[in-house]
């Protein structure tokens, strides 16, 4: 079996230091589910991965979606009878309602406060806001501004752009020695949201950089595409790869200081599913496990009934349970360098594991095999310590009966994988084990398991 060549070597330890890097660089960019903003985003990932960029035309059907009309912007304020612009994109581009509609009028305050967004309980702090399927414009601010506002003729100008042009995502497939898939996804649509939104590509960037220089059993295929109508868009584009995913993960809010949160797949048990609670149990650290619900990120589409792929969502504070969610204070600063280190090596030990795990038969199964003569008890020359060592290899021989995986023994041991996948090659080098023969599904059934159809 080919796997990951460096599996004892973790991400480097300044990893976390250039992905807040790459973070605050693309901290100020205006992203929208369309336009500009996305395109020099992923023009920037290019220079970090070979990634290919897609653009599909709006009015094109996407199952029972249509892509929508391009936005961009070229500037956006609210001035007062003295020519002062007290709300300015250029200051910060969440001040500007996105997909807002062209406008330039002059309102009094009653006339404009209907178009203003506040966070009344947060009076501080200006909120994200959008208009996506409705023809609105809209400005935000914080509450406080709000309230100090004088009564005066305001003068409105929204100078964008809502025209027919395209959506653009950004496509990265790493061949491995099979064609059978994992997909790592992260939503770009979001302007200056640091932890919501470009934690999650920072993270998948370093991962497909480390993947990309090490040989694979899986392939690997990363989406970087706006939420929703992205990872729709591409479904609708890519049905006849779909069969070929096995495992899948959303990548979403991983830069903050919460404990690492994973969502459940439609499928709640998974190989993914497991392979992240394992890694997080054995972490020795708090963490959470929430069961699917189809709400939240792009999870819920890949997870949709016609498609129900095996993918969760991985997270350190969930979506809207953190106070700075969707607001101006989820800047770069409250994305941390050390807790994107934490979720990107949390990550590569799931990947690990999932490469790693496989079956194997035990070729001395009638009584139990002499252990100490090969060598193989602890304390022996070249063997290292490891905790519950000797009882994984009575674990991993009892049990291998080509039925059952490393981590399906993992599980049942209570051990860690890495212990068991120690164990295994332990013995398998002894010739007392050897991998048991692939089942190689077809096509069909891999569509048909997918679909929840074979279980």
């Amino acid at each position: 079996m080919t796997a990951i060549a460096s599996s004892n070597q973790p991400p480097p330890t300044d990893a976390g230091a250039h992905m807040h890097a790459l973070v605050a660089e693309l901290f100020p960019l205006c992203r929208s589910i369309t336009g500009n903003g996305v395109r020099q985003t992923l023009r920037r990932l290019q220079q970090e991965i070979p990634l290919t960029i897609h653009e599909v035309r709006s009015g094109t059907p996407v199952l029972d979606w249509t892509v929508p009309d391009e936005w961009n912007v070229r500037g956006a304020y609210i001035a007062n009878s003295r020519g002062e612009r007290v709300v300015d994109f250029e200051r910060g581009n969440l001040h500007l309602v996105s997909y807002s509609r062209p406008v330039h009028t002059t309102l009094s305050l009653a006339e404009l406060k209907p178009h203003l967004h506040t966070l009344p309980d947060q009076p501080q702090l200006i909120p994200y806001r959008t208009t996506y399927y409705e023809d609105n414009w809209g400005f935000c601010l914080a509450q406080a501004q709000l309230e100090a506002l004088p009564e005066d003729n305001y003068e409105v100008r929204v100078d964008t752009s809502l025209q027919p042009g395209s959506l653009t995502y950004g496509e990265l497939r790493i061949q491995g020695a099979t064609d059978d898939e994992i997909l790592i996804s992260a939503h770009c649509c979001h302007p200056s949201l640091a932890n919501d939104n470009l934690s999650g590509i920072a993270v998948a960037v370093a991962l497909a950089q480390f993947l990309s220089r090490v040989h694979n059993r899986y392939s690997y295929r990363f989406i970087f595409a706006p939420a929703t109508i992205g990872a729709i868009t591409w479904l609708a584009r890519n049905q006849d790869i779909v069969p070929r995913i096995r495992h899948g993960i959303v990548l979403s809010c991983v830069g903050d200081e919460g404990m690492s949160t994973y969502k459940r797949s439609r499928h709640g048990s998974a190989t993914v599913d497991r392979a992240v609670e394992h890694v997080l149990r054995h972490s020795n650290e708090s963490y959470r496990v929430l069961p699917f619900e189809p709400y939240g990120y792009d999870e819920r589409q890949y997870c949709s009934p016609g498609f129900n792929l095996p993918v969760g969502c991985l997270m350190r504070t969930p979506n809207s349970r953190f106070p700075e969610y969707h607001t101006s204070a989820d800047h770069v600063d409250f994305v941390k360098p050390h807790a994107l280190q934490d979720t990107l090596g949390k990550l590569h030990r799931v990947i690990e594991l999932i490469e790693r795990d496989r079956s194997y038969v035990n070729l001395f199964p009638y009584g139990e095999p002499q252990l100490g003569r090969r060598g193989l008890y602890e304390g022996s020359r070249g063997v290292p310590h490891l905790h519950g060592y000797e009882l994984a290899l009575l674990w991993v021989l009892n049990l291998s009966d080509g039925s059952k995986s490393l981590l399906d023994i993992a599980e049942q041991a209570d051990l860690p994988f890495s212990v068991i996948l120690r164990a295994a090659e332990r013995l398998e080098a002894a010739r007392l084990l050897a991998p048991a023969a692939p089942s190689v599904p077809t096509a069909a059934t891999r569509m048909a398991i997918n679909q929840g159809a074979i279980r």
